[in-house]
């Protein structure tokens, strides 16, 4: 690759992200493609390497602050025209056309008003395309972290709502029992890559430039498995069956993810591992409904209770509480049982929420039927003055 290449190169596109992208959004961008493009986990495809390098090249670029004002700056000057020959620029009469690889020819070039006779840009731009800035190559790579994991558990309502502590059986990658994650024969070690001396970049010069890509040897990990391991292959991880235990916290909710750091697929030869993500499904209760931090319970009375009152005992997820049902409780009245629903991070707790069914008997005995009847010659239809003033407009 020419040095004109690396200068007309867009390194946010390459990276997929915004000119205004902060750090965190360009070093997740990376990752993500590091992940997807690197030549190990894409035997079958010739092309991921060229993805991971073109990757590489630009975080190096973009993750440096100092580098990245400069090749801001840069691409700024050659997008305004500044290094055109003359005021007029390319097209205009008197002018002459611009070719960026005039910069990089080599020689000095004179006359022309303007040129840049003798000039050397290896001062103003170098330090861009340099591994490091100055002084030598940038900083190790090392061994990529693991990649995350995601599981599903499917909890009890009140397992939820008191906490729970499971095993949890995944099949899925994990550290190599053999070379214990390091990717090398037993009885040998991964030595340092005597091409880059470790530091998972090489430099290269083009022109007046140099800068930094992955070690190929290595492929930026900085050490090399002379010897590989014959049971995951040098990589340092093989898939496998385990079981993890873990604790799901008091009051967790259908459809939370709990993170439990570094349980997921082990980095590649010895690199951190990555992240599990549990994600809890909650079966629901044949009685309890929940919202929020409550409870809710729906308790069927009679009409007589709704009108005389009564001491009604419901159940809680702990045992039995007796709520008082007032006098004339129309249906929907909704009771409170505090402190008897779920338990709060700071060790309150929320409350039980009774919501009052007058149920309506489709049949009744002769006995009751007498007595409704008796009731209701007593009982004046105050309910429905209003509408019936309204009737009789019409009558």
């Amino acid at each position: 690759m020419s040095a004109k290449d690396w200068v007309e190169k867009d390194f946010y596109a390459v990276l997929g992200v915004e000119r205004s992208a902060s750090s965190d959004e360009i070093k997740k961008a990376y990752r993500k493609l590091a992940r997807e493009s690197h030549p190990d986990h894409n035997p079958d495809d010739p092309r991921a390497e060229e993805r991971f390098k073109a990757a590489s090249e630009a975080y190096n670029v973009l993750s440096d602050d100092q580098r990245r004002r400069e090749y801001d700056e840069m691409r700024s000057l050659f997008g305004s025209g500044a290094f055109r020959r003359n005021a007029r620029g390319a097209g205009q009469p008197g002018g002459m056309p611009f070719d960026v690889s005039d910069l990089f020819g080599g020689g000095a070039r004179g006359g022309g008003g303007g040129g840049f006779a003798g000039g050397n840009f290896t001062d103003l731009f170098g330090s861009i395309f340099s591994g490091g800035g100055p002084g030598g190559p940038g900083r190790p790579r090392g061994p990529a972290k693991g990649r995350n994991v995601e599981a599903e558990v499917g909890l009890d309502f009140s397992d939820a709502v008191r906490g729970v502590t499971l095993p949890l059986t995944l099949r899925a990658p994990g550290v190599c029992d053999t070379c214990h994650g390091d990717g090398a024969k037993p009885g040998t070690r991964p030595v340092t890559c005597p091409q880059c001396h470790g530091s998972g970049t090489v430099t290269r010069n083009q022109g007046s430039f140099s800068f930094a890509e992955p070690c190929r040897d290595c492929q930026g990990v900085g050490t090399v498995v002379e010897e590989k391991c014959p049971e995951c292959r040098g990589t340092g991880g093989v898939t496998k069956t385990r079981t993890l235990t873990v604790r799901f916290p008091a009051g967790v909710a259908d459809g939370q993810r709990i993170r439990l750091t570094g349980r997921g697929e082990p980095g590649e030869r010895g690199g951190p591992a990555g992240d599990l993500f549990v994600h809890v499904k909650v079966r629901p209760d044949e009685l309890f409904g929940r919202s929020g931090d409550d409870l809710t319970l729906t308790v069927p009375i009679t009409y007589a209770e709704a009108v005389l009152g009564t001491d009604l005992r419901v159940p809680t997820l702990d045992g039995t509480v007796t709520l008082r049902v007032p006098p004339g409780t129309p249906g929907g009245r909704v009771l409170r049982a505090r402190g008897k629903g779920v338990v709060r991070r700071d060790g309150q707790a929320g409350d039980l929420l009774v919501t009052l069914d007058v149920v309506v008997p489709a049949t009744v005995s002769e006995e009751a039927r007498k007595a409704l009847e008796t009731f209701a010659e007593h009982t004046a239809p105050a309910a429905r003055e209003h509408l019936d003033a309204r009737v009789r407009r019409f009558n």
